[in-house]
């Protein structure tokens, strides 16, 4: 998926979010913000969106001195999902149905997101699993129902800090003994590493790795040998969140994408309206060794 024009402004607003995330002087959010100004006149749209913010956040990195500017950020979003985590559980036993279940609240987890919002409370997150379990689930399936159940080697590509909490349920559900799950290999925006995978204790019931790269998405050309081993190994490829989507929609593999589609860019590439709720797959052939019934 390539960048569009209406990418930049997110661009910019994340620029002036992590300025104001570890400076408090209004002249230094001026001074990283016109530097990016200047960088966005040479964009190339012809790339993907999170390879453009994996470029420019390496920079604000650079120009504010700080690794992980998100990191107060990300440790609020663990404790508030984890607030919710008996409650969320308490839904699950509640459903007659704990994969379709298990699926919605993933998916409502996705609203944790600094790419798009800002901030985000613990009421509006609240709100989202209300959402996610009333709303149409768009493009959930019985095909999919027995990938699921039929995949045997299963690589769960996670999204950010905070929800991956949610993610934790559908892991479970699916059985860790079969999931890899794969988080960010050093810090960019909110996503999730190694860090935050430890912090909710993910780690704890799962196989747990890195995909090599600081790229807000799955860029495989940037990724790890040992991930994309992985990725090429996998029955199913679980790919959570925009990023994901925009980083690996074109690519040719049995991955289902799991997302809210937050931004009128992403709905329109998915065919979606702005704010489904997202299962999405592209080749559906793909997923014939794992499909028992055919297609």
């Amino acid at each position: 998926m390539k960048t569009t024009l209406d990418c930049i402004p997110c661009f910019i607003r994340q620029a002036l979010d992590t300025a104001r995330m570890v400076m408090t002087d209004q002249s230094d959010h001026e001074r990283i913000v016109r530097d990016v100004l200047h960088w966005a006149v040479g964009i190339d749209l012809d790339q993907s969106p999170p390879r453009m913010a994996q470029r420019i956040h390496r920079h604000l990195r650079q120009l504010t001195g700080n690794q992980d500017p998100y990191r107060a950020a990300k440790d609020y979003q663990n404790r508030m999902a984890l607030t919710l985590l008996p409650n969320m559980r308490a839904k699950m036993a509640d459903s007659p149905d704990s994969l379709l279940t298990a699926v919605r609240l993933a998916i409502a987890g996705n609203i944790i997101d600094m790419g798009v919002h800002s901030k985000l409370t613990a009421a509006q997150l609240q709100a989202s699993i209300q959402q996610a379990l009333s709303d149409e689930l768009v493009g959930y399936s019985e095909f999919l129902r027995r990938v699921m159940d039929n995949a045997r080697r299963i690589l769960y590509l996670t999204d950010n800090a905070g929800e991956i909490v949610f993610d934790r349920l559908l892991i479970e559900v699916l059985g860790p003994e079969r999931v890899t799950v794969a988080v960010r290999g050093a810090p960019v925006i909110n996503d999730a590493t190694s860090v935050d995978a430890h912090a909710v204790k993910l780690d704890e019931i799962v196989a747990v790795t890195d995909n090599g790269s600081d790229a807000p998405g799955t860029l495989l050309d940037d990724c790890s040998a040992g991930f994309k081993r992985q990725f090429t190994a996998s029955d199913l490829i679980l790919a959570k969140g925009q990023g994901n989507f925009e980083t690996l929609s074109d690519v040719r593999a049995p991955v289902v994408f799991l997302f809210q589609a937050k931004c009128p860019v992403i709905a329109s590439h998915a065919r979606v309206p702005q704010g489904s709720h997202v299962l999405k797959w592209f080749y559906p052939e793909t997923f014939n060794r794992v499909n028992g019934s055919g297609l």
